[in-house]
């Protein structure tokens, strides 16, 4: 009796060919799923800088329509920030809202400058020829935003 307790003991567990199979199962399986979440993250950090651009210029709209006097946005390519002015009634020129605000903690890529107009009756124009599209870029994706002449945000 005291003999067949130890052969079941011996018996019980893992062998090791088992424990073997199933890391390198895993280990497959991990190699599959990590530069799918990558990808993935890639996107995510993207979609969020092109919702943030699309967010200050429907922002800055909202303001000119509700204080009834021009704005600018301005999304500088060099350092991939957007600046916020705006020109009061009785003001010869536009003047800073706060400071220059990062589009993404991300590196993204604006295509170029653009500066939009806002005027008091919603009407959105560019101030540099073109500018009313520009994209943005993330590890070879790519968003483009286009504001039409009455502020509709379209972001492909």
């Amino acid at each position: 009796m005291n003999r067949r307790k130890r052969t079941r003991n011996a018996s019980a567990g893992f062998t090791m060919m088992e424990m073997l199979c199933t890391v390198a199962i895993l280990m497959v399986l991990t190699a599959f799923g990590v530069p799918q979440m990558l990808s993935t993250i890639d996107t995510f950090k993207l979609n969020s800088a092109a919702t943030a651009a699309s967010w200050a210029i429907q922002t800055t709209r909202y303001q000119a329509l509700m204080k009834g006097y021009p704005y600018q946005l301005t999304f500088n390519s060099a350092n991939n920030t957007f600046q916020v002015t705006s020109e009061p009634g009785g003001t010869a020129s536009f003047s800073n809202v706060g400071g220059a605000v990062s589009i993404s903690s991300t590196p993204v890529v604006i295509s170029a400058n653009a500066q939009l107009q806002f005027k008091g009756n919603g009407s959105v124009s560019a101030v540099v020829a073109g500018s009313q599209s520009f994209t943005i870029s993330y590890k070879n994706r790519t968003k483009t935003i286009a504001v039409s002449n009455y502020g509709s945000v379209t972001v492909q």
